[in-house]
């Protein structure tokens, strides 16, 4: 995380400084001028002669060499006194037009609907990516009998929890209703939930209770209450992306991944908390503490999904990740996070942060569960042009004996790696993987990020343009804020070579992938975190053990007026290990991350005071 704060800090920024270095008359609409007379005569154009750069009439605002001179310590590079002339002599003719989309006189409004005409593909260097078939093979069977205690219930995995309902030994009803007491009885020390559904919950846990009785019975979702991140659209709910300018929004239609979620028969209880616009853990209502460690946050964005999985308010859970928003509230909050390979959830309906960026995934309390989760969930949608058809092949009964697991020996040998981490490789030897070390080249992974800073800032174009993301809580130099408007001087050079350079990481991990058949990870290794992002490998996410801290944790920047707490004896918390998987198979690290799990034995231990 250190190296994307630096890059913020060091980011090149590119010649849209020059209207930044004319903002009084950069605020001024060119008036249009009336329509020119039919050329005749000497000055006339000559018939089929076309149309050449540089000859458009003047728009925008006066520059000169010193608006140049100024924004070239942006971009770092230098030109001569010659071509500053050149270039501020003619910049009103050749490149100020491309502020007329949004200055006028011929505005076009872009909706938030309306997604870029280029999108990434995982499968660009690896077009045979995924598994051959469609399989799905539950590892658990009989849950065992049905716990006398409400808490006991409340913890168990959907794995158990969907055996007891489809056997009628528990009703959605009853399900629903301690999930909501819980809400009720505990949300008040986390802030996880932005909207309680509970008349609209109650009345889907009845109808599915009398769907199962009378022998129509969905699937392993059925009956089984859950919550989701506060970006994903609910009909007649409001869906307020945890930001101040939104908290009243009400959209007209379902998402997708709601959508198949009510198919399959799920219950919703909660919207669930949001670092504002996908960052971090603040929201509108307050910070999103960890259940496990209250005096610190649960990480975010996904911070809600986080912290009510973690404590039983919800069964299950739906986050999203742009950069790392499932894999590091899992690790906080010690649960499983599944972020699946980009494309194969669609995003329709879902607050748009980065286009090429984004994805949907499951976060839960047992491995298999976020499985089951994935495949009511998967499957493209005409609203997502990102989204592909894709398969599932998961066998949990399955052996993973004989399996490469890849690793970076540098990497498990330092920070942020710990003896968990090392432990977790230790065990999946002894499960019969087979460890294999692997490389990647030592390029600048931060050099990435314009395409997340450029995208979220495009997408939120109007929120900085009209002042309102002043109504955002956090306004540090670390939040969307800062970050939006220094994006609007990126350079689209700079941006164009970040996304070759994407193309080129591409292939570096389809490399690697080709020697193994998943990695083992640091979970915040920043250089994977980033990597496997951009380039749209599955990743789980789930805990193996437990550490000792000293200090609260936070995704914030280090604020030397506001210390983080300090801890005398130091606390412990859960930590996990992440998988990363080749493009598509999200199933196979789903199997190797149920044996894990099993090995571990730390899965069932819950929060103490929840």
């Amino acid at each position: 995380m250190h190296t994307r704060r630096q890059f913020v800090e060091q980011a090149p920024l590119g010649l849209l400084a020059v209207i930044a270095a004319c903002r009084g008359g950069a605020s001024e609409s060119p008036s249009p001028s009336p329509a020119p007379a039919p050329a005749v005569g000497p000055g006339a154009p000559t018939p089929g002669a076309p149309p050449t750069f540089g000859t458009a009439p003047g728009v925008g605002p006066e520059v000169t060499t010193t608006t140049f001179e100024e924004a070239e310590r942006l971009v770092q590079w230098t030109m001569t006194p010659a071509e500053r002339a050149q270039a501020a002599g003619s910049w009103r003719r050749s490149l100020a037009p491309l502020m007329e989309r949004r200055t006028g006189p011929r505005k076009v409004e872009l909706p938030e609907t309306v997604a870029p005409a280029t999108r990434w593909n995982p499968l660009l260097v690896a077009p045979e990516a995924g598994p051959k078939q469609d399989r799905f093979v539950r590892a658990t069977g009989d849950p065992g009998a049905l716990p006398s205690g409400d808490a006991e219930i409340a913890y168990a995995p959907v794995s158990q929890l969907a055996r007891w309902i489809e056997s009628r030994k528990l009703t959605s009803e009853r399900l629903t209703s301690i999930y909501l007491d819980r809400i009720a009885l505990f949300d008040g020390r986390l802030r996880a939930v932005i909207t309680v559904t509970r008349d609209h919950a109650l009345a889907q846990a009845r109808r599915a209770d009398a769907e199962i009785a009378s022998d129509k019975y969905r699937g392993p979702l059925h009956g089984i209450p859950f919550g989701v991140k506060d970006l994903l659209d609910t009909e007649g709910i409001r869906t307020t992306w945890g930001a101040e300018p939104f908290k009243d929004r009400i959209p007209k239609a379902d998402s997708a991944v709601v959508r198949r979620l009510y198919d399959a028969g799920a219950v919703l209880i909660a919207k669930l908390s949001l670092g504002a616009l996908a960052l971090n853990d603040i929201w509108f209502g307050g910070q999103t503490m960890n259940p496990w460690l209250l005096e610190e946050g649960a990480s975010g964005s996904s911070a809600g999904p986080g912290a009510a999985t973690a404590a039983a308010l919800v069964a299950f859970s739906i986050g999203s990740e742009t950069g790392g928003s499932i894999v590091s509230p899992a690790m906080r909050c010690g649960i499983t996070g599944l972020r699946p390979t980009f494309g194969r959830v669609a995003r329709t309906g879902a607050m748009t942060l980065c286009w090429s960026l984004d994805k949907l995934g499951p976060m839960t309390r047992g491995v298999e569960d976020a499985l089951l989760v994935l495949q009511a969930i998967s499957g493209p949608d005409a609203g997502d042009p990102s989204s592909l058809p894709s398969r599932l092949d998961y066998d949990g009964a399955a052996p993973v004996t004989g399996l490469k697991v890849g690793y970076f020996p540098k990497w498990m040998q330092e920070p942020p790696a710990t003896d968990v981490d090392r432990a977790a490789l230790e065990t999946l030897r002894k499960l019969g993987l087979q460890p294999v070390e692997v490389t990647l080249p030592d390029w600048p992974h931060g050099s990435l990020m314009p395409i997340l800073f450029a995208e979220a800032a495009a997408s939120f174009e109007e929120l900085t343009l009209s002042n309102r993301d002043d109504e955002l809580k956090a306004q540090v130099p670390d939040a969307w804020p800062n970050f939006f408007r220094m994006s609007r001087f990126l350079s689209a050079v700079d941006f164009v070579q970040a996304d070759r350079l994407r193309h080129r990481f591409a292939a570096e991990m389809a490399r690697v992938m080709g020697e193994v058949d998943l990695l083992l990870v640091p979970s915040l290794r920043d250089e994977m975190l980033t990597i496997s992002n951009f380039t749209g490998h599955p990743s789980l996410t789930l805990r193996t053990g437990f550490v000792e801290v000293t200090q609260a944790r936070s995704d914030w920047a280090p604020d030397p007026s506001h210390p983080l707490p300090t801890f005398s004896p130091p606390r412990r918390v859960p930590h996990g290990v992440t998988l990363i998987g080749r493009l598509f198979e999200d199933g196979t690290i789903g199997r190797v991350g149920v044996a894990l799990e099993r090995a571990s034995g730390v899965a069932r231990e819950r929060p103490s005071g929840f």
